[in-house]
């Protein structure tokens, strides 16, 4: 009997904290504008508090694509054109930044050869991106030859990877953004910070 008395006292203590009314006896205007604005009468009332800060838009991010050369050599394939014009459609590619080409090969050949083929790859994709329109100044061309691998270039018994080598024979591409830009995930497009 006390523990059910005990147990009544508490819960009515709780229920008198509680100032339940009815939403409509409250006060609370702002619900009530946009319940009338839903049902399509005044202009809405935001419900958040002044002092919260919508959330920021997302901050734009460098543009990491990577070309590749599988027949070797320093020939655009159309796989690599088709590529190339979708980064000219890039929010990134908007913003007017830089772009890096970092041209790679695989080890087959001389150091010097390796280097070579490396430049020749990332000097073919700024010439695209030149004949495209693109601003020459715009444009970094950094030449690593062989010693950037994505893959092993050779198989645990010592034999080429043929699979490897022609992953390594590459250029990657970074369209830089400016510092602080923003994306409106909306239109896509690129906008800068405030």
């Amino acid at each position: 009997m006390i523990r059910s008395t005990i147990t009544t006292t508490i819960l009515l203590a709780a229920l008198a904290g509680c100032d339940a009314q009815n939403p409509a006896d409250s006060g609370n205007e702002t619900m009530l504008q946009d319940d009338h604005a839903a049902a399509g009468g005044a202009e809405a009332v935001s419900i958040l508090r002044p002092d919260v800060a919508p959330p920021a838009e997302p901050r734009l991010e460098p543009l990491e694509l990577r070309i590749g050369f599988p027949e070797g050599g320093a020939e655009l394939s159309d796989a690599a054109v088709e590529a190339l014009r979708a980064v000219l459609g890039s929010p990134q590619f908007a913003k007017g930044d830089g772009i890096i080409l970092r041209g790679h090969s695989d080890s087959a050949g001389s150091d010097h050869a390796n280097l070579d083929a490396s430049l020749n790859r990332a000097e073919a994709v700024q010439a695209w991106l030149i004949d495209n329109g693109v601003a020459a100044g715009r444009i970094s061309v950094i030449a690593f030859g062989e010693q950037n691998p994505v893959e092993p270039n050779a198989l645990p018994d010592g034999g080429a990877n043929e699979a490897g080598r022609v992953a390594n024979r590459r250029v990657d591409l970074t369209v830089l953004v400016p510092e602080g830009a923003e994306v409106s995930v909306a239109e896509g497009v690129a906008t800068p910070a405030d």
